[in-house]
């Protein structure tokens, strides 16, 4: 037998093992004999012990070796090494039963060990391995709460999972964290205990910290109430706790949780919602075995979009972008699904290379998400944002008329709506394009319009991240601006739902839940970040940006909008369209083509009459 080298613990565990079998042998003994007082039959059955020793000793060494009871670290014991000595040391008992039958009928007629003598040491030998791999375990996690200066911990959710993360915290080696309350929002578990620590309701999280010097908050819900989740982070960040979050059981390694895979809470958390339940059947019938083009797949909803489409059987998903860059980062992380992948870098406003594109692909459904979105941006370059956001979307309507498109989904903007901005004006006027065309087209053209997007490529959530990297300060165009937000997974669910619930000429509107204020959101960051704000980071006031407004919308005041079976989403009621627009356009995208910035923004105006700038350059035109 040869152990692993630089090891001589696994010797003295298997040492022990053996041992401990031994002792469990020779005590099953004394205890079938009163402890030797009954000398009616023991000297014969004592014979029978001597005889049988070797081979006793042989069949437990090597159902030890073999089935290695001496690999786990004792004072880590777990119900799989439990789950193996049972294995084990049952496997090992079944040749004792075998080899004694075998004895009685085909030699000797006399059995291997006694039946009451094999059943006892089998209970005995249990009993002593599991015992002494627990008491090591007890006797090392004590000795660390009397040694080490550990951290106290509350964790959030007194349930499966809560004890999960407790064991994980207790049994890691490198954490000096300790569990000394659990919270729960449910009233029935208050005063209860799990795994000997006490369960108070979420309402004494205040208290709690306090008695206890708690520093550290630990989220171990999967489906939590979202009210009572934020109203508590709140309440964690005003108390200055660090706030560490669980991931998902999906994404745990090996379907074990790593203590490595607890992190800190993102904003994002937050500000989420309650999951969206899908019509995953409704929505795998459009999808599945179907060819799928996205454009702008290389950004942050596009990409996501891809995701997303991938779990529901696609034949093939055409990732079209003029980001190189970005499609090939996107072909690296999806290269598992690569056969269902086409990566094409194309510019949607050259019609040639996108009519070749539908040619050669003939897709059955397709996810428009490439615009131009920086507002300020697109303020000092409004032909751009027209050749790509007006233009690129025409030649994908036209396309998709042409080649027998089943549904067509463009993911417009809330700033679509009374735009104050040459970006928000052409997303409207692409909104109005796919209008147009399904009034005559066998294409569904459907639009869905939200908000921002948490942690997408360009929005306030990565800025204030490096702002506050850099010790800040963070920049806040006003005091009074609100936005309304929503997770990139959460948007792209809806547009795949509101794909299905779509038959074409809708604007589908996505409930967006309660705006934020910006500022609001900044201090929340740097609280998260374990700062202080305005002490340790500070706060500033910039002045609205070209084409800013204060508050977003959803709909205009000439819209109305009507409910769908999806409780997040709506149908937007819209204004009907001029019957001139497709002539407007056309004149629209040469001056765009000519780089006439003024003469272009001017007729976009004639085109959304309730388009009017905002601290621009263009507000002479209004």
């Amino acid at each position: 037998m040869k152990f692993p080298e630089n090891n001589i613990k696994r010797w003295a565990i298997f040492a022990f093992d053996l041992l401990a079998s031994l002792f469990a042998l020779f005590l099953a003994y004394a205890l079938r004999f009163d402890f030797f007082s009954a000398q009616q039959g023991f000297e014969e059955e004592f014979k029978v012990l001597w005889s049988a020793l070797p081979f006793f000793v042989l069949v437990r060494a090597l159902f030890f070796y073999f089935g290695k009871t001496y690999v786990g670290i004792i004072r880590y014991t777990s119900t799989e090494d439990a789950k193996r000595i049972f294995y084990v040391v049952t496997g090992g008992t079944l040749v004792f039963i075998l080899f004694s039958v075998l004895r009685y009928y085909l030699l000797d007629e006399k059995y291997f060990l006694p039946r009451p003598i094999i059943a006892i040491e089998y209970l005995l030998t249990l009993f002593f391995m599991v015992a002494a791999r627990i008491a090591v375990k007890l006797s090392y996690h004590e000795g660390r709460k009397d040694t080490e200066d550990m951290d106290n911990v509350i964790i959030y959710g007194a349930g499966e999972m809560g004890s999960i993360v407790c064991r994980t915290l207790t049994e890691s080696a490198n954490i000096r964290q300790r569990v000394v309350a659990f919270i729960d929002d449910n009233p029935k578990k208050s005063g209860n205990t799990l795994l000997g620590i006490k369960v108070f309701h979420s309402s004494k999280l205040k208290e709690i910290v306090e008695k206890q010097q708690v520093k550290t908050l630990l989220v171990a819900f999967q489906s939590p109430d979202i009210e009572k989740k934020n109203q508590l982070l709140d309440t964690a960040l005003n108390l200055s706790l660090e706030i560490l979050n669980t991931p998902r059981v999906e994404n745990w390694i090996d379907g074990r949780l790593n203590v490595n895979q607890i992190k800190k809470i993102n904003i994002e958390d937050l500000l989420g919602r309650k999951e969206i339940e899908l019509d995953r059947k409704k929505i795998a019938q459009d999808i599945e075995n179907k060819i799928v083009l996205v454009t702008g797949a290389a950004g942050s909803i596009g990409s996501e979009m891809v995701r997303q489409l991938l779990h529901f059987s696609p034949k093939k998903i055409i990732l079209l972008d003029q980001a190189e860059s970005g499609l090939y980062d996107l072909e690296q992380e999806l290269i598992d699904s690569s056969e269902k992948l086409e990566m094409v870098v194309g510019d949607i406003s050259n019609h040639h290379r996108i009519e070749r594109v539908f040619s050669h692909f003939r897709p059955s459904m397709v996810f428009h998400a490439a615009a131009y979105k920086h507002v300020p941006l697109m303020e000092d370059n409004p032909c751009e944002a027209i050749e790509t956001n007006v233009q690129g979307t025409r030649n994908l309507v036209n396309l998709a008329d042409s080649y027998k498109v089943d549904k067509f989904v463009m993911i417009s903007t809330d700033k679509a709506v009374n735009p104050t901005n040459v970006m928000g004006a052409s997303k409207r006027i692409a909104e109005i394009i796919a209008q147009k065309k399904s009034e005559t087209s066998t294409t569904a053209f459907i639009t869905t319009r939200f908000g921002n997007v948490l942690g997408s490529n360009g929005s306030v959530i990565p800025l204030f991240k490096r702002q506050i990297e850099r010790g800040g300060p963070l920049t806040v165009t006003h005091e009074e601006v609100t936005r309304f937000f929503m997770t990139i997974p959460e948007a792209c669910q809806l547009v795949l739902e509101a794909g299905t619930l779509g038959k074409g000429g809708e604007i589908f509107v996505f409930d967006m839940g309660e705006s934020v204020k910006i500022i609001d959101l900044a201090r929340r960051m740097i609280k998260l970040s374990g700062f202080e704000p305005e002490k340790e980071i500070k706060i500033k006031i910039t002045g609205l940006r070209p084409g800013e407004k204060l508050y977003e919308e959803v709909l205009s005041d000439l819209e109305s909008s009507l409910p769908t079976h999806h409780p997040q989403i709506l149908i937007g009621k819209i204004r009907e369209i001029n019957p001139e627009v497709d002539d407007q356009i056309s004149r629209l995208i040469q001056l765009a083509g000519d780089q006439q910035n003024e003469e272009a923004v001017k007729e976009m105006k004639n085109i959304v009459p309730e388009f009017l700038s905002n601290n621009s350059v263009f507000n002479k035109l209004d």
